[in-house]
C-alpha cells in the first residue's frame, strides 16, 4: 500500500500553475474533449499490492520509476492512483538510496539502481504470474535507468513497453549549469561523490556514451517519450527523444499549446502527460489527448 504522506507544497504550487493554463482552455474546449477512462479517476490506493492479478484488459503489471532526488511517494502521488484506477496492477520501485539519507533517492550509481530494477521486475513477475511488465518512468526513471536495464541486464524480454516522461535519454545540461560544472576542475568529482547518478546523466558522460553506443533501442520493446519544451533540466529538450524502430516521440505542447509544464511538473501532475502515457500503454483503446486533460492531474493534486 502507498505510505501516508502529506502532499508537498511544491506540488500544489506546480498544480496551481497548470490549473491556470487549463482554465484558459475555456469551457468550450472542455466540453468538446473526448471522454477518456482516465479523465476523472478517483484518487485511491491500489498501489504496490503484490496480491494484484492483472486483468485481461491490462495483462501486464505497470512498474513506476521515480526520478533523481525524489522517492515514489513524492513522484507518484497523483500518477500511481491514476493508473491503478485505470485497472493496472501498479508497482512503485524505490531505488538509488544511500543509508542515512532519507527521502532523497535516485542518487546512487545507475548501474547499482539497474540491479535493483532487475530484481524488482523479477519479483513483480513472480507475484503476478505475468510474463512481461510495462515501465513508466520520469527523468532518470524514464530514460537512463530503464534503458540500462534493457540493454545490459537482460531486461528486454521482460518488458513490453517503456514510457519515459521527461526522460534523461541522452543526458542534459540543466540549462548550461552541468556544462559549466564540467569545465571547473574537480567539480564533477565533487558532485559525483554525493550523487553518482547526477554526473552519469551529464551530456557526454562516459555512462551516456556507453548507453548510446549501438543505438538507442533494443529489439522487441515499444518506446514512447513524452517531453515538454519548457524542461529546464534535461536540456536541450530534444536530447530526450529516441531514435530507432518502435519509437514514438511526443511533445506535450503539440497536444496542448497551453501546457506550461517544466521538468518536475510534467512527471507529477500533468494530466496531458498521464493521458498520453495511458495511450502508449494501451494503444488499442487510445483517445485524443487535449488541453482538457490538464485538469486530470491538477484536480488530484489540489484535493
Amino acid at each position: 500500500m502507498r505510505p501516508a504522506s502529506p502532499r508537498p507544497r511544491t506540488l500544489r504550487r506546480h498544480a496551481a500553475r497548470l490549473l491556470a493554463a487549463a482554465l484558459l482552455a475555456g469551457p468550450a474546449a472542455l466540453a468538446a474533449a473526448p471522454v477518456h477512462a482516465a479523465s476523472a479517476p478517483a484518487f485511491s490506493s491500489g498501489v504496490n499490492d503484490f496480491g494484484c492479478r492483472p486483468s485481461a484488459e491490462h495483462p501486464r503489471p505497470l512498474v513506476l520509476l521515480h526520478g533523481t532526488f525524489v522517492n515514489p511517494t513524492e513522484q507518484w502521488l497523483i500518477g500511481g492512483p491514476y493508473f491503478a484506477n485505470l485497472g493496472y496492477c501498479v508497482f512503485e520501485l524505490d531505488y538509488g538510496q544511500y543509508d542515512g539519507i532519507p527521502l532523497v533517492h535516485g542518487i546512487g550509481p545507475i548501474e547499482q539502481s539497474g540491479l535493483q530494477l532487475a530484481a524488482y521486475v523479477d519479483r513483480v513477475l513472480a507475484a503476478t504470474g505475468a510474463s512481461q511488465v510495462d515501465i513508466l518512468g520520469h527523468s532518470q526513471g524514464g530514460g537512463a535507468l530503464p534503458r540500462y536495464y534493457l540493454k545490459f541486464l537482460g531486461g528486454a524480454p521482460k518488458v513490453h513497453t517503456l514510457v519515459g516522461i521527461a526522460p534523461t535519454n541522452h543526458g542534459g545540461t540543466a540549462s548550461g549549469i552541468f556544462t559549466l560544472a564540467q569545465q571547473i576542475p574537480g567539480a564533477t568529482r565533487v558532485i559525483g561523490t554525493a550523487c553518482p547518478a547526477c554526473v552519469e546523466q551529464f551530456v557526454g558522460s562516459a555512462f551516456n556514451r556507453r548507453l548510446d553506443a549501438g543505438g538507442d533501442t533494443v529489439p522487441g520493446v515499444q518506446y514512447t517519450t513524452i517531453v515538454t519544451r519548457d524542461d529546464e533540466l534535461v536540456t536541450p529538450y530534444t536530447n530526450q527523444f529516441l531514435s530507432g524502430p518502435n519509437v514514438h516521440n511526443v511533445l506535450v505542447q503539440d497536444l496542448c499549446p497551453l501546457d506550461v509544464s517544466d521538468h518536475v511538473l510534467v512527471g507529477t501532475v500533468d494530466g496531458v502527460a498521464f493521458h498520453e502515457a495511458a495511450n502508449a500503454l494501451d494503444p488499442a483503446h487510445a483517445t485524443p489527448t487535449t488541453c482538457a486533460d490538464l485538469l486530470t492531474g491538477v484536480v488530484g493534486a489540489l484535493v
